[in-house]
């Protein structure tokens, strides 16, 4: 009777449930499966090498903008959409902002989960209609939390309520200097999303849903009685501040 207990128990551990399954989205060497599309440029026009692999690393860097910041917001898409997945990013803010950039945007970037289709975006839009997964970097003294939510043409539902400001802070603890931050997002579709800084939860939220009051959202809009977003591209941020990221990696769930 012991001998398929044992068997039984051997089993279980080497289920896919227990499986480290993390699947490489950046594979080190190139931007290979990585689409650019930055303010006032084409989709696929990477503007003055703003994103870069070097030395292993995915860098959003400016030392070509000879012509200051002028608000070219960037974003970098993976080829995929995704529903239900976990998302882990290793990012780091390095150097000095490029002059010109605001304020708001020193130490400043992100993931962007449940992204609109990049291929619909204008422009000359600033950002794809998304659930955002902010990275911020301390200045030194103040505290200032990262794997915050912010909401570019959405809104999501907090503590059972709509919650439409644009940001939504996280409880996590500020990181001053260059040291790598591990960033982690749980999504699930149209339900529950989680932020994770450092295996620790900071943030929960549910119902990413499409703003009928934005402008760019209101294109995307096909029922209005539907606003939930059930799934879209990732893509990864430029903002300003030179910012680098060592693994980008997901890992999809069942439904």
């Amino acid at each position: 009777m012991r001998r398929p207990l044992a068997v039984a128990f051997v089993l279980v551990l080497s289920s896919p449930a227990f499986a480290d399954d993390w699947t490489p989205l950046f594979n080190g060497k190139n931007l290979d499966g990585w689409t650019p599309k930055i303010k006032g440029c084409e989709l696929g026009d990477n503007y003055k090498d703003t994103f870069r692999v070097e030395d292993g690393i995915l860098k959003v860097s400016y030392d070509k903008y000879d012509d200051g910041w002028k608000k070219r917001y960037g974003h970098l898409f993976y080829k995929d959409q995704f529903s239900h997945y976990k998302l882990r990013v290793e990012y780091r803010f390095v150097g000095e902002q490029i002059k010109g950039g605001e304020g708001w945007a020193l130490r400043n970037s992100g993931a962007m989960i449940h992204c609109q289709d990049p291929k619909t975006m204008g422009k000359d839009q600033d950002f794809p209609v998304s659930i955002e997964v902010q990275f911020l970097g301390g200045n030194g003294k103040d505290k200032r939390p990262t794997c915050n939510l912010c909401t570019p043409g959405t809104n999501v539902v907090y503590k059972d309520k709509l919650y439409t400001p644009h940001t939504l802070n996280s409880s996590s603890k500020t990181f001053h200097g260059d040291g790598w931050v591990t960033a982690e997002a749980e999504v699930h579709g149209g339900g529950v999303i989680r932020h994770f800084v450092n295996g620790e939860l900071v943030l929960e939220y549910e119902k990413p849903q499409l703003d009928p009051k934005d402008a760019d959202a209101k294109k995307l809009i096909k029922d209005e009685k539907n606003l939930i977003i059930e799934g879209g591209w990732i893509s990864l941020q430029s903002e300003s501040h030179p910012v680098e990221f060592r693994k980008v990696e997901i890992q999809v769930l069942k439904k």
